[in-house]
């Protein structure tokens, strides 16, 4: 997961829709299925979802009332934890 990609993101679900990303995660997760991918490309995949992931939990944290900044920060903190562990 990248930072700045979450933060592009989550700027962007601010400006349009969570729905947007939601809609583009489900599209990504079925191109998965596709058999003929190689390895490298499901990795790229499956770096887009997560990022797209992390930005709609960032987003739900700031709908809670939590400051964009502290979410985003809080958000890796978990993330890295959660690598660590």
């Amino acid at each position: 997961m990248k930072l700045p990609v979450i933060k592009h993101l989550t700027q962007f679900i601010e400006e349009n829709d969570e729905d947007f990303v939601v809609e583009t995660i489900e599209t990504l997760e079925a191109l998965t299925e596709v058999p003929s991918l190689k390895d490298e490309e499901l990795d790229v995949i499956g770096e887009l979802i997560s990022n797209m992931y992390g930005a709609v939990e960032v987003n739900k944290m700031i709908k809670d009332g939590t400051p964009k900044k502290e979410a985003l920060n809080s958000f890796m903190q978990r993330v890295l934890g959660a690598i660590d562990a």
